[in-house]
């Protein structure tokens, strides 16, 4: 084997020829040592940035690790200083008793506004109605379901469904006329004309027995109209006349007349009360009415007495139980022609300028619906308000009426 001496003599084994030849020039092979850092060095780091961000936190917080102490003041310190700043503007120029701004108590309407920031406003939900753009469809906290569908009851914030369904109106102390149209539901081309032609302010009633109502009473909430129930009752000459299936009679037993109340109460929904579909031998029975009162003073409803029979007791009763109460002054449509109605329709004018209000009823007839839609849009002009029924009714279950 051959040997290899380099320039001082000394020899060396073979190597690889290609020992080192990718090492950068300059450098040797030689591998260095690891570079560590001490344990201790990291943990005080880490403490270090722990201190500081804490540090950061208790700065940047607005009451750090302390309450402010508590100011103790005798009550006629804190009388008298209240009286001070109250009486002492920023000008510095003291004010008067006169000038002085008290907090009020005011009650208002749902729809009322206020301005003022010195007042305190206490608002009565139950005077607190349904949005005109909701107004067809039913509050289900005023909804007690059952099995012939559902029923008006009390919510549990104190609403009634006189409250939460009636419509809204001016509150001003003019003369006012309510005319209530009935029979809605029992044809169908007459409930759709006196839904179209009649002005929003015209409350309308529906007969239980007709067809369609869910459907009919949403479309006349959706036009603006206050709704009621009609209610059967039993009549003189009955039954030789007989208002039809489910009449409130006299002579049946109370849990009879329950059930076929409830049935007929449960036909439609976001009406504000009931009135009487003839009635007269009924109206005039203290124990049957008083039945009925029970059960619409339990249900928060009102009770519209159409004003045909002088022996009704309706309004005693109704009054002792605390149902809202209204009853009419006549029925314009007796005559069923036009002369005759605008006759009846003018003597309402006259009750209402001479009492403050009126209340009429008529059906749902082409010639009454025709003759109502077009003195409705006179009478306004002669400086009377067209109200709901509601608007006239009387409620003892509030105060200030």
């Amino acid at each position: 084997m051959r040997r290899s001496t380099n320039g001082r003599g000394d020899s060396r084994g073979m190597e690889p020829v290609g020992d080192g030849i990718d090492q950068p020039l300059g450098q040797s092979r030689r591998r260095g040592k690891a570079v560590s850092l001490p344990w201790s060095r990291i943990l005080l780091v880490f403490c270090s940035l722990a201190i500081f961000a804490a540090s950061g936190a208790v700065a940047l917080r607005e009451r750090p690790f302390r309450e402010p102490p508590e100011i103790m003041a005798s009550a006629e310190d804190s009388s008298a200083r209240a009286e001070s700043q109250s009486t002492r503007p920023a000008g510095g120029t003291l004010l008067t008793d006169e000038d002085r701004v008290h907090p009020s108590l005011i009650r208002l309407g749902p729809d009322a506004e206020l301005s003022s920031r010195n007042v305190i406003v206490i608002r009565d939900p139950s005077s607190v109605g349904q949005h005109p753009r909701l107004a067809h469809l039913p509050d289900r906290a005023l909804i007690e379901e059952s099995e012939t569908g559902p029923l008006p009851a009390r919510g549990p914030d104190g609403r009634r469904p006189f409250d939460a369904y009636a419509r809204p109106w001016s509150g001003a102390r003019g003369a006012r006329i309510a005319v209530v149209i009935g029979g809605l539901g029992i044809s169908q081309t007459g409930t759709q004309e006196a839904i179209a032609k009649l002005p929003s302010e015209i409350t309308l009633a529906f007969a239980p027995l007709g067809n369609s109502l869910m459907r009919w009473m949403q479309e006349a909430r959706r036009e603006g109209h206050e709704l009621i129930l009609q209610v059967p009752m039993e009549p003189f000459g009955y039954p030789g006349t007989n208002p039809g299936r489910y009449t409130l009679l006299t002579q049946a037993s109370s849990e009879r007349n329950l059930e076929n109340l409830r049935w007929m109460l449960s036909r439609m929904t976001n009406y504000v009360g009931v009135m009487n579909y003839m009635g007269g031998r009924f109206t005039a029975d203290r124990q049957a009415m008083t039945l009925l009162m029970d059960v619409l003073h339990e249900r928060g409803l009102a009770y519209f007495d159409d004003g045909t029979s002088a022996r009704s007791l309706a309004q005693e009763i109704a009054l002792a139980k605390g149902v809202p109460f209204v009853a009419g002054d006549a029925v314009i449509d007796g005559e069923r022609e036009r002369a005759a109605i605008l006759a009846k329709l003018h003597e309402l004018e006259r009750i209402a300028r001479a009492r403050g209000f009126a209340v009429g009823g008529g059906s749902a007839l082409e010639v009454t619906v025709d003759t109502v839609a077009a003195w409705a849009g006179e009478v306004t002009k002669r400086g009377i308000e067209l109200v709901p029924v509601s608007a006239v009714t009387f409620d003892p279950e509030r105060t200030g009426q």
